[in-house]
């Protein structure tokens, strides 16, 4: 295991008791026969402190979360030989977070994805969003989720050690009405999964779509050309230039976006597809085939050299797969690691990007009296 604390020393003396505590101490806890650690991980600008939380499973894996952003900074799983790897991008520190990030590993919201125009309309009147994806609002806007300050909780559950996120988002934050008050847990089970709970309430109509951002590559170096997908959807929603939907679902069967059956991402990457050419790779969502709110399969990876496997699972009807088209050799990384197009890719279940201004898509908006629910789960395995 990777975790790695100062310890407390405590001296008694009578009826007093003297705590000698090196700088930094974490707290501990366990669950479930892992357990979950606390330390500092750096300060903002303005000189918030921002803290790193350590989760261990039973079995050795350890995913460690930041409260800036929700941000998950690493997955340690095994290969097929025992020997754990993190497979996840990000940086080494804080201070590469703040610079310059892709969202990576970041909780995503207030709406996830791309809407058209940085605009909606809710109850007859237009609600105005940062533009921060060309004409776009992507992810939350400027100030998205990604990018505050979480109130953290350590929790001991019966599937493992968890992580409880809270955020209350104000009426007019980044443009989008009413207050949302969130909450994310993170729990990290048995089995191997990274499971992520989102629930919210409002005191006003409002949309929401939250998702996940981790960048995976189950080698945990090089691409992931070779890496071997299967996503489990009939039809995807295809793009105009500026990767906003259509509207229209259109079959996977006889187009590179069909993945019903394992097909290594690079073999057809580079075909002449106007959507490929569009996005510079796969950037599309999928359409999940399973019933609306149940929680099943939406996607398996296979790394063969490792042996890893990831399957994602989720409550949501689609899923935003991306293949690091937008790295570009200009952010290094953890180790020093060059981050370039097709390092890494994304599976983000979620509900269809731009759907405020799609009504024949599935709702997203979440009114009072409601609750919000999402869930999300990454399991890893090995395949020898």
């Amino acid at each position: 295991m990777h975790l790695d604390y100062h310890w407390l020393t405590l001296f008694s003396t009578g009826l007093s008791a003297i705590c000698l505590v090196a700088c930094a101490m974490p707290t501990t806890s366990s669950a479930a026969g892992g357990q979950i650690g606390k330390k500092p991980f750096g300060k903002l600008p303005d000189g918030t402190a921002v803290d790193l939380y350590t989760l261990v499973n039973r079995h050795g894996m350890e995913v460690k979360i930041s409260n800036y952003g929700g941000i998950v900074v690493s997955i340690s799983v095994p290969d097929k030989n025992g020997q754990f790897a993190d497979v996840t991008l990000g940086y080494d520190n804080l201070e590469g977070y703040l610079k310059e990030t892709p969202y990576f590993g970041a909780l995503v919201g207030r709406y996830g994805n791309r809407i058209a125009n940085a605009k909606f309309a809710l109850n007859g009147r237009e609600y105005k969003l940062a533009a921060n994806n060309g004409l776009n609002s992507l992810h939350g806007g400027l100030k998205g989720f990604d990018k505050v300050i979480w109130e953290g909780k350590s929790l001991a559950t019966a599937e493992g050690p968890a992580l409880e996120l809270t955020y209350v988002s104000k009426d007019g934050e980044e443009g989008f009405p009413g207050k949302l008050s969130v909450t994310t847990v993170y729990t990290l089970t048995d089995d191997n999964g990274l499971k992520i709970e989102y629930t919210a309430t409002t005191d006003k109509d409002t949309v929401v779509n939250l998702t996940h951002h981790s960048y995976f590559n189950l080698a945990g170096k090089g691409d992931v050309l070779n890496h071997e997908v299967m996503i489990n959807a009939d039809k995807f929603t295809p793009t105009d230039k500026n990767l906003i939907p259509t509207g229209e679902l259109r079959p996977v069967k006889g187009t590179p976006f069909d993945f019903r059956k394992p097909t290594a991402i690079g073999a057809r990457i580079n075909q002449d597809d106007v959507q490929l050419k569009t996005a510079g790779g796969y950037d599309q969502n999928w359409v999940i085939d399973k019933s609306a709110g149940k929680l099943g399969l939406m996607a398996r990876v296979h790394e063969s050299t490792t042996g890893r496997v990831l399957e994602v699972l989720s409550t949501e009807p689609g899923m935003q797969f991306y293949t690091g088209n937008f790295l570009n050799g200009k952010i290094t990384g953890k180790g020093g690691w060059v981050y370039t197009a097709r390092s890494a890719f994304c599976m983000e279940p979620q509900h269809y990007p731009d759907s405020p201004n799609h009504p024949e898509f599935p709702s997203v908006v979440l009114k009072p009296g409601q609750e919000y629910h999402n869930t999300i789960i990454y399991r890893f395995s090995v395949k020898k």
